[in-house]
């Protein structure tokens, strides 16, 4: 993609005073509306592909691993990659959205050379974020024996995640360069380096685990393998391509000098992404606490593993809404940004809409694809109801979310998830689950209850906002 085509997608001062001028100061809507679905739809879609494309490869491995036929290794492989996921890779993930403000308003005000600046300061700084990480995985045996389990499924996990831990530092370098493209609107490149590494993780990982006898640990480095080959590959372009000339990542003193600034909003992006992926895992960790703790645990698994697949579309409208606002932001343009907003709104409830219907429609058939055992399906199938509400309410905090990176509203967004999932959400969970024992149910409620309490504040404040004020017009 040229740069030409990433600067088609932001509409100037010039564009928009002639276009109020014409209008006598009242914009078409109507037009304005379509321009914006088409410039938000023309980034969402391809940004599903991204993402989905990265999560497959750990997907993959697992898969790997099931079919070695060694239950021990896969156990310790799914709770090590449930634990690496919530203590590695959803922290990196989250900081790694400071650059969707950053990079994208200095983008807007055509500031190209900080875009370089911001990516390798925050490179530097994920990379050093890794460190104690790394070090938590080293001991993981310890703290999964201490939360009482298994030892030989502990000695598993703790292999795997050491071997992860190069996957590690890798994620690192890729989710600063997707943030570096994805705030250029710079597709492309994303798109066809994910799908081809994930294309090559296939026979990588089947190398290494059947081909050379790696086991578990060859799954691990196939995905470290994939992440570096991604990460590579985005670099190359980035070094080359004509389209990255002026924002070129340049590693130098001045780009670490701004990582006080980077952190500013990297911290609160970090706690606001995790204290809501967080509140999801505990809900898998207090079914275990439950009468019949296998069904529930199971019933609540397939739930989320549905939820974790549904949430690529609406954190890819997210991603398109954080780039749209941010790069509207920097050029000085808040009409345009708030029509963004109210697009993107809109995709998220009509994305809602369509996938709720065809989870309750199919709700009696989608426990198949996760088990044979008619207590389970028929558990999920009454769970569907709730899973609609909360796929729902994933719709339009992916749209909001994105909103609130896009305008800089990080330590805003990381209150009142602190506050929607712990403070109110978490204790109901408990209340509903354990104590008027509606067990999986009130447990999901409870969480739901938080997600809802989440959307309707980020609504009020991202209603209130002043546009004009962000964008330095008042």
């Amino acid at each position: 993609m040229g740069k030409e085509e990433t600067v088609a997608l932001l509409t100037t001062k010039s564009e928009e005073e002639n276009e109020n001028n014409n209008n006598n100061g009242v914009a078409p809507l109507k037009n304005a509306f379509f321009i914006q679905l088409k410039k938000v739809g023309s980034m969402a879609a391809p940004m599903v592909a991204v993402t989905v494309s990265q999560y497959l490869l750990q997907v993959v491995s697992l898969m790997m691993v099931g079919h070695i036929g060694v239950l021990v290794s896969f156990s310790g492989v799914a709770i090590a990659s449930s634990f690496a996921e919530v203590t590695g890779f959803s922290v990196l993930l989250g900081m790694a959205g400071a650059l969707e403000t950053l990079c994208g308003q200095n983008y807007g005000a055509e500031e190209y050379r900080k875009l370089g600046n911001y990516t390798c300061c925050a490179i530097v700084t994920l990379t050093l974020v890794c460190l104690p990480i790394s070090l938590m995985w080293i001991f993981m045996d310890k703290i999964l024996l201490l939360c009482g389990q298994d030892p030989e499924i502990s000695r598993a996990a703790r292999e795997y995640c050491i071997c992860l831990i190069p996957a590690l530092y890798g994620y690192a370098v890729l989710q600063s360069l997707i943030r570096y493209f994805q705030t250029q609107s710079m597709i492309f490149p994303m798109v066809f380096s994910s799908i081809s590494v994930l294309f090559l993780h296939i026979p990588i990982c089947w190398g290494l685990v059947f081909k050379l006898g790696l086991g578990h640990v060859g799954a691990a480095f196939a995905i470290a393998i994939s992440y570096w080959l991604n990460a590579i590959g985005l670099g190359f372009y980035m070094k080359y391509s004509s389209a990255c000339q002026k924002t070129k990542i340049v590693f130098s003193s001045n780009a670490l000098s701004s990582i006080k600034e980077f952190l500013h909003f990297a911290i609160p992006s970090g706690l606001m992404f995790c204290f809501e992926w967080w509140s999801f895992e505990l809900l898998t960790l207090l079914a275990g606490l439950l009468p019949n703790p296998q069904l529930e645990t199971s019933v609540l698994s397939v739930c989320l593993n549905m939820t974790t697949l549904h949430y690529f579309i609406p954190y890819a409208v997210g991603a398109s809404a954080s780039t749209r606002v941010s790069n509207e932001i920097g050029a000085g343009n808040p009409k345009a940004a708030q029509g963004t907003v109210r697009v993107v709104v809109i995709i998220g409830m009509a994305e809602a809409v369509i996938v709720s219907t065809f989870f309750y429609c199919c709700r009696h058939i989608l426990g198949y694809a996760y088990s044979n055992d008619k207590e389970v399906v028929d558990y999920v199938a009454e769970m569907v109801p709730l899973l609609c509400v909360s796929v729902s309410a994933d719709s339009i905090i992916g749209a909001l979310s994105g909103i609130a990176r896009g305008g800089g509203f990080q330590k805003m967004g990381a209150c009142v998830n602190l506050g929607a999932y712990y403070l109110v959400g978490a204790p109901i969970a408990f209340l509903l689950g354990f104590v008027l024992q509606l067990r999986a149910k009130g447990l999901w409620i409870g969480v739901l209850i938080g997600s809802i309490l989440q959307i309707i504040i980020l609504s009020v404040v991202i209603a209130l906002t002043n546009w004009e004020k962000e964008v330095g017009l008042s």
